[in-house]
Protein backbone atom coordinates (compact mmCIF):
# COMPACT_ATOMS: atom_id res chain seq x y z
CA UNK A 1 0.00 0.00 0.00
CA UNK A 2 1.34 3.89 -0.86
CA UNK A 3 0.67 4.75 2.72
CA UNK A 4 2.55 2.19 4.18
CA UNK A 5 5.96 3.73 2.09
CA UNK A 6 8.71 5.31 3.57
CA UNK A 7 8.77 9.34 2.55
CA UNK A 8 11.98 8.47 0.52
CA UNK A 9 10.00 5.72 -1.61
CA UNK A 10 6.41 7.70 -2.17
CA UNK A 11 8.06 10.91 -3.46
CA UNK A 12 10.40 8.55 -5.83
CA UNK A 13 6.84 7.01 -6.55
CA UNK A 14 5.14 10.10 -7.30
CA UNK A 15 8.02 11.60 -9.51
CA UNK A 16 7.65 8.20 -11.64
CA UNK A 17 5.91 7.85 -15.07
CA UNK A 18 3.10 6.16 -12.92
CA UNK A 19 0.26 8.20 -13.03
CA UNK A 20 -0.89 7.30 -9.32
CA UNK A 21 -0.31 8.56 -6.92
CA UNK A 22 -0.96 12.08 -8.08
CA UNK A 23 -2.29 14.56 -6.80
CA UNK A 24 -5.48 13.52 -4.88
CA UNK A 25 -2.95 11.38 -2.78
CA UNK A 26 -0.59 14.34 -2.37
CA UNK A 27 -3.90 16.41 -0.96
CA UNK A 28 -4.41 12.82 1.42
CA UNK A 29 -1.31 13.72 2.34
CA UNK A 30 -1.72 16.99 3.22
CA UNK A 31 -4.90 16.64 5.04
CA UNK A 32 -3.02 14.15 7.50
CA UNK A 33 -0.16 16.24 8.25
CA UNK A 34 -2.80 18.93 8.88
CA UNK A 35 -4.42 16.52 11.42
CA UNK A 36 -1.35 15.31 12.84
CA UNK A 37 0.09 19.22 13.39
CA UNK A 38 -3.19 20.24 15.35
CA UNK A 39 -2.67 16.81 17.62
CA UNK A 40 1.00 17.69 18.27
CA UNK A 41 -0.39 21.55 19.67
CA UNK A 42 -2.87 19.73 21.44
CA UNK A 43 0.08 17.13 23.32
CA UNK A 44 2.12 20.45 23.72
CA UNK A 45 -0.97 22.28 25.52
CA UNK A 46 -2.83 19.56 27.46
CA UNK A 47 -1.91 19.10 30.95
CA UNK A 48 0.46 22.20 30.84
CA UNK A 49 0.04 25.53 33.72
CA UNK A 50 -1.92 27.68 30.77
CA UNK A 51 -4.24 24.46 29.82
CA UNK A 52 -5.56 24.47 33.67
CA UNK A 53 -6.75 27.81 33.26
CA UNK A 54 -8.97 27.05 30.37
CA UNK A 55 -12.37 26.84 30.67
CA UNK A 56 -13.46 23.34 31.25
CA UNK A 57 -15.52 23.17 28.04
CA UNK A 58 -12.54 24.43 26.24
CA UNK A 59 -11.09 21.74 27.87
CA UNK A 60 -13.24 19.17 26.97
CA UNK A 61 -13.25 20.48 23.70
CA UNK A 62 -9.46 20.40 23.05
CA UNK A 63 -9.33 16.66 24.29
CA UNK A 64 -12.50 15.97 22.07
CA UNK A 65 -10.59 17.60 19.48
CA UNK A 66 -7.09 15.34 20.23
CA UNK A 67 -8.92 12.21 20.19
CA UNK A 68 -10.68 12.86 16.38
CA UNK A 69 -7.47 13.72 15.16
CA UNK A 70 -5.58 11.37 16.02
CA UNK A 71 -7.79 9.08 14.19
CA UNK A 72 -8.41 11.48 11.29
CA UNK A 73 -4.48 11.31 11.10
CA UNK A 74 -4.72 7.99 10.05
CA UNK A 75 -7.92 8.09 8.31
CA UNK A 76 -6.13 10.59 5.91
CA UNK A 77 -3.50 8.18 5.30
CA UNK A 78 -6.37 5.84 3.83
CA UNK A 79 -7.28 8.20 1.19
CA UNK A 80 -4.02 7.94 -0.71
CA UNK A 81 -4.81 4.97 -1.51
CA UNK A 82 -8.17 5.46 -2.07
CA UNK A 83 -7.61 7.95 -4.47
CA UNK A 84 -5.19 6.11 -6.40
CA UNK A 85 -7.31 2.96 -6.65
CA UNK A 86 -10.42 5.11 -7.43
CA UNK A 87 -7.99 6.25 -10.14
CA UNK A 88 -6.65 3.11 -11.53
CA UNK A 89 -10.36 1.31 -11.55
CA UNK A 90 -11.43 3.74 -13.85
CA UNK A 91 -8.66 3.62 -16.22
CA UNK A 92 -9.41 -0.13 -16.25
CA UNK A 93 -12.54 1.13 -17.50
CA UNK A 94 -11.34 2.49 -20.31
CA UNK A 95 -9.42 -0.65 -21.24
CA UNK A 96 -12.11 -2.23 -21.76
CA UNK A 97 -13.12 -4.02 -25.07
CA UNK A 98 -15.36 -2.27 -27.23
CA UNK A 99 -15.23 -4.44 -30.49
CA UNK A 100 -19.42 -4.79 -29.79
CA UNK A 101 -22.36 -2.76 -29.00
CA UNK A 102 -22.96 -4.65 -26.40
CA UNK A 103 -19.11 -4.63 -25.38
CA UNK A 104 -19.31 -0.86 -26.30
CA UNK A 105 -22.50 -0.18 -23.77
CA UNK A 106 -21.07 -2.18 -21.26
CA UNK A 107 -18.18 0.06 -21.44
CA UNK A 108 -19.38 3.42 -21.52
CA UNK A 109 -22.12 2.05 -18.40
CA UNK A 110 -18.23 1.25 -16.28
CA UNK A 111 -16.43 4.94 -17.31
CA UNK A 112 -19.72 6.67 -16.18
CA UNK A 113 -19.76 4.42 -12.89
CA UNK A 114 -15.54 4.70 -12.31
CA UNK A 115 -15.79 8.70 -13.30
CA UNK A 116 -18.24 9.31 -10.28
CA UNK A 117 -16.24 6.94 -7.77
CA UNK A 118 -13.08 8.85 -9.28
CA UNK A 119 -14.45 12.29 -7.85
CA UNK A 120 -16.44 11.04 -4.78
CA UNK A 121 -13.51 9.74 -3.23
CA UNK A 122 -11.96 13.02 -3.01
CA UNK A 123 -14.90 14.99 -2.34
CA UNK A 124 -15.44 12.73 0.57
CA UNK A 125 -11.85 13.96 1.38
CA UNK A 126 -11.96 17.63 0.96
CA UNK A 127 -15.60 17.42 2.95
CA UNK A 128 -13.73 15.59 5.70
CA UNK A 129 -10.53 17.77 5.77
CA UNK A 130 -13.13 21.18 5.88
CA UNK A 131 -13.99 19.24 9.43
CA UNK A 132 -10.48 19.68 10.69
CA UNK A 133 -10.98 23.42 10.75
CA UNK A 134 -12.47 23.50 14.07
CA UNK A 135 -9.73 21.45 15.74
CA UNK A 136 -7.37 23.76 13.99
CA UNK A 137 -8.87 26.80 15.38
CA UNK A 138 -8.90 25.44 18.77
CA UNK A 139 -5.38 25.00 18.73
CA UNK A 140 -4.88 28.49 17.10
CA UNK A 141 -6.70 30.16 20.04
CA UNK A 142 -6.11 27.87 23.27
CA UNK A 143 -2.90 25.81 22.19
CA UNK A 144 0.54 26.60 23.52
CA UNK A 145 1.83 29.85 22.54
CA UNK A 146 5.41 28.32 21.64
CA UNK A 147 3.06 25.86 18.96
CA UNK A 148 0.51 27.95 17.48
CA UNK A 149 3.17 28.67 13.96
CA UNK A 150 2.42 24.76 13.87
CA UNK A 151 -1.14 25.46 13.99
CA UNK A 152 -0.98 28.35 11.46
CA UNK A 153 0.92 25.49 8.95
CA UNK A 154 -1.94 22.80 9.89
CA UNK A 155 -4.79 25.61 8.41
CA UNK A 156 -2.18 25.77 5.22
CA UNK A 157 -2.14 22.44 4.84
CA UNK A 158 -5.51 21.37 5.25
CA UNK A 159 -6.40 24.36 2.04
CA UNK A 160 -4.22 22.61 -0.04
CA UNK A 161 -5.50 19.36 0.96
CA UNK A 162 -9.39 20.96 0.44
CA UNK A 163 -8.64 22.45 -3.04
CA UNK A 164 -5.91 19.97 -4.26
CA UNK A 165 -8.95 17.30 -3.44
CA UNK A 166 -11.77 19.53 -5.47
CA UNK A 167 -9.18 20.07 -8.67
CA UNK A 168 -9.56 16.04 -8.66
CA UNK A 169 -13.04 16.23 -7.96
CA UNK A 170 -13.32 18.79 -10.97
CA UNK A 171 -11.22 17.04 -13.61
CA UNK A 172 -13.42 14.22 -13.15
CA UNK A 173 -16.80 16.29 -13.28
CA UNK A 174 -16.21 17.13 -16.79
CA UNK A 175 -17.13 14.04 -18.42
CA UNK A 176 -20.38 13.58 -16.38
CA UNK A 177 -23.80 14.15 -18.34
CA UNK A 178 -25.99 14.34 -15.75
CA UNK A 179 -26.54 18.22 -15.16
CA UNK A 180 -28.13 18.12 -12.03
CA UNK A 181 -25.39 15.66 -10.38
CA UNK A 182 -22.80 18.17 -11.66
CA UNK A 183 -24.37 21.37 -10.90
CA UNK A 184 -25.06 20.07 -6.74
CA UNK A 185 -21.11 18.54 -6.99
CA UNK A 186 -20.44 22.12 -7.92
CA UNK A 187 -21.98 24.09 -5.47
CA UNK A 188 -20.59 21.48 -2.79
CA UNK A 189 -16.74 22.39 -4.16
CA UNK A 190 -17.39 26.23 -4.13
CA UNK A 191 -19.24 26.25 -0.49
CA UNK A 192 -15.96 24.26 0.50
CA UNK A 193 -13.07 26.11 -1.16
CA UNK A 194 -15.06 29.84 0.09
CA UNK A 195 -15.88 28.72 3.34
CA UNK A 196 -12.57 27.15 3.90
CA UNK A 197 -10.44 30.14 2.87
CA UNK A 198 -12.64 31.77 5.23
CA UNK A 199 -11.56 29.74 8.34
CA UNK A 200 -7.94 29.40 6.67
CA UNK A 201 -7.57 33.48 7.17
CA UNK A 202 -9.33 33.55 10.63
CA UNK A 203 -6.76 30.77 11.59
CA UNK A 204 -3.89 32.55 10.52
CA UNK A 205 -4.88 36.01 12.01
CA UNK A 206 -5.03 34.69 15.30
CA UNK A 207 -1.67 33.30 14.58
CA UNK A 208 0.54 36.17 13.58
CA UNK A 209 -1.50 38.36 15.95
CA UNK A 210 0.61 35.88 18.70
CA UNK A 211 4.15 35.69 16.75
CA UNK A 212 4.44 39.42 15.54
Amino acid sequence: MLKNLILKDFVDELSSKSPAPGGGSVASLSASLASSLTVMVYNLTIGKKSYDLLDENIKKDMETGLTTENGNKFEFLDYIDKDADAFLSLMSAFRLPKSSEEEKKLRQEKIAEKTKGALEVPLKLAEKAFDVYDNVLLASKYGNVNAVSDAGVAALMLQAAIEGAILNVKINLASIKDDKYKKDIMEKCDFIILEGIKKKEEILKEVNKKIE
